[in-house]
């Protein structure tokens, strides 16, 4: 069965080896066994219940939490030449008729559905009267109440194994504990299933966090070596999200936002630039990216602290899924802290729920202050030893400074104590540094015993030293209040003299400098390269339009790379790159040659330069802006982007920015006479020293839209 196995994964899918556990997993449930699957994002999940679905007979029924995670699959599967359809909200009764009617004859090999969908009594009743081969259920972990993306329907699909007891079942996950795994294994009463727990470790990700001073500026630090990569930012709240947005937009950075607060229509049509587009980077809060299979995301990074370890290994588990080098990077604070802790003591659920949560937070500090590798730490929250430093982690790359923290710790305690642990950390850096200003006077604190006997140390290095004894324990954040500080029963060792404390100190900007990790896509394609790299990438973009597929189904990155280096100079040769398979061959094979082989200009066409323009724009950046980004002249910007606007590509808000009252007048210009509009030049003159010329072109080409309709 695995040498069958194994020709279906060369021939459709374009790969010569099963990686891990893949050949175990797929061998178990092609025989007919369950399986709980534990596999990292980009571990090749899909490919355990896509390939026995091809050995076995019937219908493959795949449970899914979301539509777009749905298109997508069934978008890839189609371009392989696999019959699949997805039966969700979006469609019409009498396209879902017809889904119906198609799966009847036998003319479809998978189908997905959402897990409300299927457990409603008429689709259990339809797929009885089925062969179905297997089920798969994905995103296994929305069934845990304990977990963070928990989804009630999921509780409901135990009953499979009632009225189905000879198909065989496959749950798949990418993030869960012991906990969350013996909670999968319950309620989707998998008792027999076999268990295939593969390493949470994802090598390719370089995890870096730092102390937060400038979150801004220190994003933008990190943007600067990754121009022109995809990526997202993680922020807390839906406010943060826009704002942030629309500053990296003005920053030359094109960048769209995404939360709850948002219209769906609007969310989705985000999202489905994201995923088609190159280059964008999505600000979004946690509502934004389960499911999300981008393969290409090159960084993940968090504004914000994640309330957990699961949420943060899952949030940057988005980044590389293709196996290229990608980044995790993380501003974190004291004032995330508090927010947190505020947040979990306002939440709904009793006092056990609530320890849990604490835990989780606690395991997650734990990590931002951690003074050995990072992966290691991580990993051993999974249950999972990594033997030797990873290396490929800033402690590891820059090294970690620790000091003798136990006397100004001490000092600090004291200060909160002897000012009546109800202060901010501000008023008491004020108080150790000896500050006398009205709010310290106000209270009488210059009185304190501890007044000005911090001076030895910065106000950085008390803010640092504060936030650590937090993340510890030693000290904590008064929920009930306003956020100040108190001592835990923790901190009584230390202050008695019988113990001591070593803690991390922050490294300086220019310290890490040497270990910051440069720009994936830089370490990826060499200078040299560079001309083809982006010619295979226009190829691409162009065949995604054609087909409607997001650019990654055609060819991922690491496909295209791998012809970039072993520049096959045949299709046979095309044939043996990890990838391509029968179907990609015969479509894409001959045209991707011809741009290896020199056969195609492969400098940027006019066409690519507007298909940027379009995307730039609609993402809000300026015509100078553009101008800079795309290395052209702004006269030409401006020539493109009233084509674009003729052609109905773009909108005159989208392409300019225009006072309302000038836009009117402009308008009002051209309108003046009658019939046909009048030519720039007719106009001109009225403007002159106000608006660019140009400018006339766009608002002329925008009305002549409205005159045509």
């Amino acid at each position: 069965m695995l040498d069958q196995a194994q020709r279906i994964l060369k021939d459709v899918f374009g790969y010569d080896a099963f990686r891990g556990n893949q050949g175990a997993i797929i061998e178990r449930v092609a025989s007919g066994g369950d399986a709980l699957v534990l596999m990292p994002t980009g571990g090749g999940k899909s490919l355990c219940y896509q390939v026995p679905a091809l050995l076995r007979e019937g219908l493959a029924v795949v449970v899914s939490p979301l539509i777009a995670l749905m298109d997508d699959q069934v978008a890839t599967l189609d371009e392989l030449g696999v019959s699949a359809v997805a039966l969700n909200s979006t469609l019409g009764p009498e396209e879902q008729r017809d889904i119906a009617e198609r799966i009847r004859r036998n003319e479809i090999k998978m189908l997905y559905l959402a897990p409300e969908r299927l457990v409603q009594p008429r689709m259990l009743a339809f797929l009885q009267r089925l062969d179905v081969a297997l089920f798969a259920i994905d995103e296994a972990h929305c069934v845990s109440q304990w977990g963070h993306d928990f989804r009630p329907e999921y509780m409901q699909l135990g009953q499979l194994a009632e009225l189905f007891p000879d198909v065989p079942r496959i749950a798949l996950t990418a993030t869960a504990d012991k906990r969350t795994r013996e909670e999968i294994v319950q309620r989707l009463h998998l008792e027999n299933a076999e268990r295939f727990l593969s390493s949470f470790d994802r090598p390719n990700i370089f995890y870096r966090i730092v102390p937060k001073e400038q979150p801004r500026k220190q994003l933008l630090g990190f943007l600067a070596e990754r121009r022109g990569d995809a990526g997202i930012v993680y922020c807390m709240s839906r406010k943060k999200v826009d704002d942030l947005a629309a500053f990296l937009t003005e920053q030359g950075f094109p960048a769209l936002p995404y939360h709850a607060g948002l219209p769906n229509d609007l969310r989705a049509y985000h999202q489905k630039r994201f995923l088609n587009e190159e280059g964008l980077i999505m600000v979004a809060t946690i509502a934004f990216g389960m499911g999300i299979d981008k393969p290409n995301v090159r960084f993940v990074a968090h504004l914000d602290l994640p309330k957990s370890l699961e949420a943060y290994y899952q949030e940057t588990g988005r980044a590389g899924r293709d196996g290229l080098p990608a980044d995790a990077w993380m501003a974190y604070g004291l004032q995330d802290v508090i927010f947190l802790k505020q947040m979990l003591n306002n939440s709904e659920g009793d006092e056990r729920h609530k320890r849990v949560e604490q835990h989780k937070l606690d395991a997650m500090l734990a990590l931002c202050e951690e003074t050995r590798c990072r992966r290691q730490s991580l990993l051993a929250y999974f249950d999972e030893l990594l033997a030797q430093p990873c290396g490929h982690c800033d402690n590891c790359v820059d090294g970690v400074q620790t000091w003798d923290a136990t006397e100004p710790a001490r000092q600090a305690l004291s200060a909160i104590y002897r000012s009546g642990q109800r202060y901010g950390v501000g008023h008491l850096v004020d108080i150790l540094l000896g500050r006398d200003n009205d709010k310290v006077r106000g209270f009488g604190h210059q009185h304190l015993s501890v007044f000005g006997v911090g001076k030895a140390l910065s106000e950085g290095e008390w803010r640092t030293l504060f936030r650590q004894l937090v993340a510890r324990g030693l000290a904590d954040v008064d929920l009930d209040g306003f956020g100040g500080l108190r001592l835990s029963d923790s901190c009584r060792p230390l202050l008695r003299g019988e113990v001591g404390l070593e803690l991390r100190r922050d490294l300086k900007p220019q310290q890490v400098a040497k270990g910051q990790s440069k720009s994936p896509a830089s370490q990826l394609v060499r200078s040299e390269e560079r001309e083809t790299w982006e010619a295979l990438r226009a190829l691409r973009r162009k065949l995604a339009e054609e087909h409607a597929v997001p650019p990654y189904v055609i060819f991922p990155d690491a496909t295209l790379l791998e012809m970039l280096r072993s520049q096959p100079a045949s299709l046979a040769d095309m044939a043996s790159v990890s990838g391509v398979g029968a179907r990609k061959l015969e479509r894409y094979g001959q045209a991707f040659l011809e741009v290896l082989q020199g056969g195609v200009d492969v400098a940027k066409s006019p066409t690519d330069l507007r298909h940027e323009l379009i995307t730039l724009a609609r993402a809000g950046m300026t015509p100078a802006q553009i101008a800079r980004q795309l290395d052209c002249s702004e006269k030409n910007v401006y020539a493109m982007l009233a084509e674009a606007i003729g052609q109905q590509q773009l909108s005159l808000d989208q392409a300019l920015d225009l006072p309302e009252d000038l836009l009117g007048e402009i308008q009002e210009a051209f309108l003046d006479g009658e019939g046909e509009l009048p030519p720039v030049a007719a106009v001109a003159e009225q403007f002159a020293g106000r608006v660019p010329e140009q400018v006339l072109y766009c608002v002329r080409a925008a009305l002549q839209v409205e005159f045509e309709l």
